[in-house]
């Protein structure tokens, strides 16, 4: 049994039962074992000073560099990650997008964000960015000339988060990271919604993509870890810069993690299925205003999301047809199988009262003024998920 490269001209189905499964790693067991291990021994001080000439997974060095339950785990990512290099770990989805951050930019550096990125993105970048002397302008990524209007003056590096965080838009990729590569920056994405089974990054142009492990690939809302994948030049510098900043995961968490890989593929078929059906059913609700889907033949990017994406997930948004902002609270508070809370791509339904028209700084929509409502679908039967939403947005006008 092997895993990685030799199964590289596999399917992602095969690829995901398969990656990191080394024999060394795993011995005669399905699943590498947890090594718990701080202090990593030598046979002679030869052996300890041999090792220190080879920084790479699967060397035994110090605990920080990880063991086989880090390191097959990071192997299996790479492995569905088409184009990838390497996969580096961190201890939480916040944490991958800082190492992404500061593995490519320096103090002077100029970065251009999706206006629709993740608001721990945004902070990172009007924050600890910021301190550090690096200069963000935020962009609509559906206008590709004042996009293109933005390098007149130099740009270190591009961040793209594809569909955007809370309003869902779908953006040109492929062109969006040439003009940044015809002007010698650097491409990076958040591309936790899809995953590497729903959208190449990499194949589509981008230097560096990044996920949170929390969501889709641990699956079971449990663990709080991210990875950054990229070729094999930011690929070095994402782990130079990871292991200078001291980020390792705990092996058990990459244990739960690696479990979670191996079941991300029916488990996003299932729950994109199911939130299709969904949205579908609340377009046709009067209490819904708009829903926010790109794989809603109705929305506006589901062209490109059909020309690039090859998956979806259960992560989408509706818009109330209320100009009260307290009616998605209303609405969510009378869920019954729903929970409210943080965070998605667990087994589990949530429902989350947003206010996205907060969080952006050049993007303006007025079809998205009213109160809006994330939903994230999760394993329990289609029908019954409907039944909730619909008693839930019946007590939409009512009054407490």
């Amino acid at each position: 049994m092997s895993g990685g490269s030799d199964d590289s001209t596999r399917k992602p189905a095969t690829r995901l039962v398969r990656g990191g499964r080394r024999r060394e790693w795993t011995g005669p067991v399905v699943n590498p074992p947890v090594w718990r291990a701080s202090t990593h021994l030598y046979e002679s001080d030869q052996a300890r000073r041999e090792a220190g000439k080879s920084n790479t997974d699967g060397q035994f060095f110090y605990g920080r560099r990880g063991a086989p339950t880090q390191w097959a785990l990071a192997e299996a990512l790479t492995a569905i990650e088409p184009g990838a290099h390497g996969t580096v770990l961190y201890p939480s989805g916040v944490a991958a997008i800082a190492g992404c951050m500061l593995a490519v930019l320096k103090p002077g550096d100029r970065l251009l964000m999706a206006d629709n990125a993740y608001d721990p993105s945004r902070s990172m970048a009007t924050g600890l960015l910021k301190r550090m002397g690096i200069e963000t302008a935020f962009f609509d990524p559906r206008d590709i000339d004042a996009y293109r209007a933005l390098f007149a003056d130099p740009v270190r590096a591009v961040w793209l988060e594809c569909p955007g965080s809370l309003t869902f838009e779908i953006c040109d990729v492929p062109q969006l990271a040439a003009i940044a590569r015809e002007h010698g920056a650097v491409s990076l994405i958040d591309s936790t919604w899809a995953s590497p089974l729903g959208f190449a990054a990499l194949e589509h142009g981008c230097d560096i993509v990044m996920m949170s492990l929390s969501k889709h690939v641990g699956g079971h809302s449990d663990l709080m870890m991210g990875s950054a994948s990229a070729g094999k030049r930011w690929y070095t510098a994402l782990r130079r810069t990871a292991q200078e900043l001291g980020q390792v995961v705990s092996p058990d968490d990459a244990a739960l993690a690696a479990r979670g890989l191996r079941t991300m593929g029916v488990r996003l078929e299932a729950q994109t299925r199911s939130a299709l059906a969904i949205a579908e059913w609340l377009e046709a609700q009067p209490q819904v205003a708009r829903v926010l889907c790109p794989m809603l033949p109705s929305d506006p990017g589901h062209a490109l999301w059909k020309r690039d994406f090859t998956g979806g997930c259960g992560l989408f948004g509706l818009v109330l047809a209320s100009e009260d902002r307290a009616a998605a609270a209303r609405v969510v508070d009378a869920l019954e199988l729903f929970g409210i809370g943080y965070s998605w791509g667990g087994y589990e339904s949530l429902a989350l009262a947003t206010a996205p028209q907060d969080y952006r700084a050049v993007m303006s929509a007025p079809d998205l003024a009213g109160p809006a409502i994330r939903l994230s679908i999760g394993l329990e039967d289609t029908a019954d998920l409907i039944a909730d939403l619909a008693q839930g947005l019946a007590r939409m006008e009512q009054t407490p």
